[in-house]
């Protein structure tokens, strides 16, 4: 059954127009527990060019969730619940494309629209507000790890330890088991390997490694699901260890690796003597791209929040084995210690390790287990 959600979505501008950002929320329609959040600082723009953008913003994170699913969407902007509506003409030429493009993300008849006052529309409000403090600090917004609580029943899975562990209260953690995918002939070369390269497949040495992670979750025996990036070395990594598990793979583009453009297949020596600008930049700024990449660690992030709460709304309260890469498990690992983009250089990460971190329902998380390599030795 195609799942029903509601979308609450705002936008501002300090000055109209002036700096500006939106923010969305979506909420589980039955529980109203929210399972996504989206925010952006867009520069110069007015009110409701930002609250279009977070409309479209919350369409896009409910769709990502279910593309088949039925949506409330919910503003306090009176104008562009009536112009989507279709009770008011849409006249000014920068809502006109914006309300299209808004019309494009879920099928016709899916979307509902209904106004709310301010003050029930606070949660995107916050997120707004957020995003332009943050554009303000001259960085963007990022997401907050979070755990959601979905209409499900919780299955049995590893309970935190006593000690530094969350309250009982807090019921059932997701626990995300982050496995790193194998080795490929490029790993001991140490040359980047992104998503824009040559996709390689495991070495033999990679699927030894597979395998002996296998057979180390397989003894654990908690993994109830596993969710991988379609990439040809995760998959590989993924299959090998769902085998023994007796479980099928499910595949999220949101968790394959950062595409390094022209770095790919190149060392670190290569790059930094054929681009050694580009790379200060990139070393320095969670925003640089790699030369002749579209994408920093910043989208990465954003993708990689998107994901995760994602697997966490699908398996909520369930342990899931995560097979991707560096770039996407540092990440993840990063937003639970709430740690800066540059944290990212001073994590080691091996070939097949694992690394495992838990989400509570109170949004907090918890790492468990980093680069461990036991299983290989």
């Amino acid at each position: 059954m195609a799942a029903r959600f509601i979308v609450e979505a705002d936008g501002g501008s300090r000055g109209n127009p002036g700096p500006a950002g939106y923010g969305a929320v979506v909420r589980d329609g039955d529980t109203g527990q929210i399972v996504a959040e989206a925010a952006e600082f867009i520069g110069h723009a007015t009110n409701n060019v930002a609250e279009y953008r977070g409309l479209i913003a919350g369409l896009r994170a409910a769709r990502e969730l279910d593309p088949d699913a039925s949506v409330d969407v919910r503003m306090d902007s009176k104008l562009v619940v009536e112009q989507m509506s279709g009770r008011w003409k849409i006249k000014h030429p920068d809502m006109q494309p914006l309300a299209a493009e808004a019309r494009t993300v879920f099928a016709r008849g899916r979307v509902s629209y209904t106004w709310i006052p301010r003050e029930r529309n606070k949660d995107a409000d916050r997120l707004a507000n957020e995003a332009m403090d943050a554009g303000k600090a001259g960085r963007q917004w990022e997401p907050r790890p979070k755990a959601v609580a979905v209409d499900e029943p919780p299955l049995e899975t590893a309970a935190p330890k006593a000690g530094w562990a969350a309250p009982a209260d807090l019921g059932t953690p997701t626990t995300f088991v982050l496995l790193r995918h194998g080795e490929t002939p490029l790993t001991p070369e140490k040359r980047f390997s992104g998503s824009g390269g040559s996709d390689p497949e495991l070495s033999d040495k990679g699927r030894w490694q597979a395998e002996r992670a296998a057979e180390a979750l397989a003894a654990r025996g908690s993994v109830q699901a596993v969710v991988a990036s379609p990439m040809r070395r995760t998959r590989q990594t993924a299959e090998t260890v769902a085998a023994r598990l007796g479980l099928e793979v499910r595949y999220e583009d949101g968790l394959r690796e950062v595409d390094f453009g022209d770095w790919e297949g190149l060392t670190f020596a290569e790059v930094q003597e054929r681009h050694p600008a580009d790379l200060a930049a990139w070393l320095g700024s969670a925003k640089a791209k790699p030369t002749g990449s579209t994408e920093s660690f910043t989208t990465l992030t954003h993708r990689a929040g998107v994901a995760r709460d994602k697997i966490i709304a699908r398996y909520a309260g369930k342990t899931v084995l995560v097979v991707s890469h560096v770039s996407p498990i540092k990440t993840l690992v990063r937003l639970a210690l709430g740690a800066p983009p540059d944290s990212m250089y001073r994590m080691e990460l091996s070939a097949a390790s694992i690394c495992a971190v838990q989400y509570y329902a109170d949004g907090n998380a918890s790492l468990r287990l980093l680069n461990d390599t036991s299983h290989l030795r």
